[in-house]
């Protein structure tokens, strides 16, 4: 029996129980389906995680405070000592391997200017903070051509960006966003111009250039052009009392010995804050380290176990479709067992038999295989909108379903052709 014989005598088959063929082959479509939106899911989910923490570099040693919530009072408070400007300032000249750092403190402010008034976040920065923005690739100057080099200069729109010596002595200077230079001069030009920072005097010296965001999903609820940049050690002077925590970020000279300078940063914040070993060796630290590489791969374990999970529950939905082939493939050899029979005794081999129910099934499989991965890819937008629009659709996914569905079939396939194959001619011929 030639194999086009065996395919048409398949469709044959196949056609005469289409309503029953139909509903064995939502199992696979699903399975199939789930397969890729399952993949996707997982590829969002990791290019996320990448995106979310590319602003990190891969020299960097991210340090913070430790923090403790009071549930009964709902608030949160340090659980020793703060990260002082102190801190950052000794660091590089303290830890071998920290070429410099940047560090960073935010507070609220009230900026005046004429009749104009804003409310809004004033963050206190290090000189360099330009070069790190550019680094972390998170916004960029509207319409900035794509795959062009970002420098410090260029998120510049007019004037400058204070100095590291207006940051050591606390000058009284600032640098506006442009929707905020707007906002409060009107349209006039703001450089030289005074204004007030919590009735303090400040210089504007700068108007950073129109920005947009990188990522477009995230254009409609971020404002990149808002803000108001001082020196660091002038928004300690002018709105905190105490000494407040800063948020410092260490760059490593030699990236291959990053877990060698995270034991030097963390031996030099012991001795600052007086921490000592316990009776165990251990030490309870008032602060954390995070490098990219830390967080990174704890969120991909997590991304990992989740697309490990989905994946289960695309493989029991393939099962579930494939033990649907195989009870209507046994169903369909009872039914026609005599056909069988007739088959055998006139000189059909039991191969030919065993190819042509093995074919039914593979073609049932293939034909789901073919419907569940357009029902995939037309899952993917939907997965993504409940994923916080999180679904990237890989290409391999295609293949991959699509051979998952015909083994589906191969193997759900085989045990019923086998048996048909099997039947005694003389008993097939008697079957009523």
């Amino acid at each position: 029996m030639t194999l086009l014989n065996s395919l048409r005598t398949a469709l044959h088959g196949l056609a005469g129980t289409k309503l029953r063929a139909v509903l064995t082959a939502l199992g696979v479509i699903i399975g199939v389906a789930s397969v890729i939106a399952t993949l996707a899911l997982g590829n969002g989910a990791r290019a996320a995680v990448e995106a979310n923490f590319r602003f990190l570099g891969s020299d960097q040693i991210q340090i913070d405070a430790q923090l403790q919530f009071n549930a009964n009072k709902g608030e949160t408070k340090l659980t020793g000592k703060s990260l002082s400007y102190e801190d950052g300032l000794l660091m590089p000249e303290s830890v071998p391997l920290v070429d410099r750092v940047e560090m960073t403190v935010n507070a609220n402010g009230k900026l005046r200017q004429g009749r104009a008034v804003l409310d809004m976040a004033v963050v206190g920065t290090t000189a360099d903070q330009l070069t790190t923005i550019a680094q972390q690739n998170q916004v960029q100057p509207i319409n900035w051509p794509a795959n062009k080099p970002l420098t410090a200069k260029d998120f510049i729109g007019e004037g400058r960006f204070f100095t590291p010596a207006e940051v050591s002595a606390g000058a009284s200077v600032c640098v506006l966003g442009q929707q905020t230079a707007l906002d409060l001069f009107a349209g006039d030009d703001p450089i030289g111009q005074t204004m007030w920072v919590n009735r303090q005097p400040c210089e504007v010296i700068g108007v950073a250039a129109e920005l947009e965001v990188t990522d477009p999903s995230q254009r409609l609820r971020s404002k990149p052009n808002d803000g108001c940049y001082m020196p660091i050690s002038t928004v300690i002077r002018n709105f905190y009392d105490t000494e407040p925590s800063v948020s410092i970020t260490a760059h490593v000279s030699d990236q291959s010995r990053m877990e060698e300078a995270k034991a030097q940063v963390a031996a030099f914040l012991r001795q600052r804050h007086g921490i000592v070993p316990d009776a165990d060796g251990n030490y309870t630290d008032d602060f954390y380290l995070t490098t990219k590489s830390d967080v990174l791969g704890a969120q991909q374990a997590a991304a990992r176990t989740f697309s490990i999970l989905l994946t289960a529950l695309a493989i029991v939905a393939l099962i579930v479709g494939g033990i649907g082939i195989m009870n209507v493939m046994l169903v369909s050899v009872s039914e026609r067992t005599r056909e069988i029979g007739v088959r055998l005794a006139v000189g059909a081999q039991r191969k030919d038999i065993v190819s042509q129910f093995l074919l039914e099934a593979v073609l049932l499989s293939a034909a789901s295989g073919l419907l569940g991965i357009a029902v995939g890819i037309l899952a993917v937008p939907v997965a993504a909108s409940l994923n916080n629009g999180i679904a990237l659709l890989d290409p391999a996914s295609i293949p991959l379903s699509f051979g998952v569905a015909l083994l589906t079939g191969v193997i759900f396939g085989l045990y019923p052709a086998l048996r048909a194959s099997r039947l005694d001619p003389i008993e097939a011929l008697r079957y009523e």
